[in-house]
């Protein structure tokens, strides 16, 4: 398998010329559904399976794991940002120095579930209050250069939940063995 087959198990995120309500009803149920998706997947795993990584020099599932929480919590901060500012500029952060953090490496997920079980909650709630309004509302994200809508980041974090997942479920086929 190629690395970016394994970096991009699912593709890349491509947006829809045309953001409809089918897509938002499915990207806010990945959203919902993520922290339950999540734990049975994880649920019961060893530390040596929490140490396998996705692809060579990939972040091990444990990583992914963290991540997805600080991702998450960033992303919908976003949201809030949004919501209550015009047109803000987000502050980006550096993802690989935060998997690298202590934290970020723990073995122990738990702390990180239960924090993408409640962002997901209080997101998700927030994704139904959303006005048609509300979803054209938008940030700036400096490190891109670009303007983002807020339907569009519904896109995005719906592709980045699906893509972590598959992360962990190719981690687990292959053994951590790359």
């Amino acid at each position: 398998m190629e690395l970016e087959q394994l970096k991009y198990p699912i593709g890349k995120f491509i947006v829809p010329t045309e953001i409809d309500k089918d897509h938002i009803l499915e990207w806010k149920t990945t959203i919902r559904e993520l922290p339950q998706d999540l734990e049975k997947l994880v649920k019961g795993l060893s530390q040596t399976e929490l140490n396998w990584i996705y692809r060579p020099d990939g972040w091990s599932v444990k990583q992914v794991v963290h991540h997805l929480a600080d991702s998450h919590m960033n992303s919908f901060t976003r949201f809030k940002l949004t919501l209550t500012e015009n047109v803000p500029a987000i502050r980006p952060y550096e993802e690989q120095l935060w998997a690298a953090t202590p934290d970020g490496k723990d073995n122990d997920i738990s702390a990180s579930l239960l924090m993408i079980k409640g962002i997901h909650s209080r997101w998700s709630y927030l994704l139904d209050h959303l006005s048609e309004q509300d979803m054209n509302l938008l940030y700036f994200h400096p490190q891109h250069q670009r303007l983002y809508s807020l339907k569009e980041a519904i896109g995005l974090y719906h592709w980045h939940s699906q893509h972590h997942l598959a992360h962990i479920r190719q981690a687990l086929q292959h053994k951590g063995i790359f």
